[in-house]
């Protein structure tokens, strides 16, 4: 993060991440924790190494797709945590935000999705009858003040702050510089150890 000047007051990042998916991950962490913390502490002979290395693998898998997702945005750039990869774009290089089908970000000829900022059809649908029942309810005109900005899909308010951020940062000193890109060996390296262990475990066995 850019240190701001003493003139410019420093705020805490913006972070955006689904709630649905972290307490789906606790609840499958706990799940493997169950199954294969049994399989150590009750197994045996190779069952041990087994239950060893299927929570070897299982477990950052879990964290990747779940737990660790999230976008962090501040007046400077975004930082966007994937399940492999850590994304810094700053402002200044970022093209368009956008939410389709899924949220993804353009920058510098490239595209990255976000994971963490999922995209719900119904929820959006769900959010388009609110406006037009809001407009039907107004006789046809703009639903009333604040009326469609209020029906928003989580995944759309979501965009639209970043997109503002990036608006309002693009110009900025510190929103400039490339695109940097990560890959998240903390995750990677257990996974695969985990499953080459496993499937040498399985043939063995």
């Amino acid at each position: 993060m850019t240190t701001p000047s003493p003139h410019e007051p420093a705020y805490a990042d913006r972070v955006y991440r689904s709630p649905m998916a972290v307490v789906t991950g606790v609840l499958i962490l706990a799940m493997i924790a169950w199954l294969c913390g049994d399989a150590v502490l009750r197994g045996v002979g190779s069952g041990r190494w087994i239950g060893f290395a299927a929570a070897l693998c299982a477990v950052p898998l879990t964290v990747a797709f779940t737990i660790r997702p999230a976008v962090f945005a501040n007046e400077d750039r975004m930082r966007v945590r994937n399940p492999f990869r850590i994304i810094t774009l700053p402002w200044g290089v970022v093209d368009a935000v956008r939410a389709g089908y899924s949220a993804e970000v353009l920058a510098d000829g490239a595209k990255y999705q976000l994971w963490s900022v999922p995209v719900s059809l119904r929820e959006r649908k769900k959010a388009n009858r609110s406006v037009g029942r809001r407009e039907a309810a107004a006789g046809g005109g703009a639903g009333g003040p604040g009326g469609a900005a209020v029906a928003r899909a989580s995944a759309d308010k979501a965009v639209d702050e970043l997109t503002e951020l990036a608006e309002r940062g693009a110009s900025r000193p510190g929103a400039q510089g490339p695109v940097a890109v990560r890959w998240a060996w903390e995750i990677i390296v257990p996974a695969v150890a985990g499953a080459v262990l496993l499937a040498v475990l399985l043939v063995v066995v």
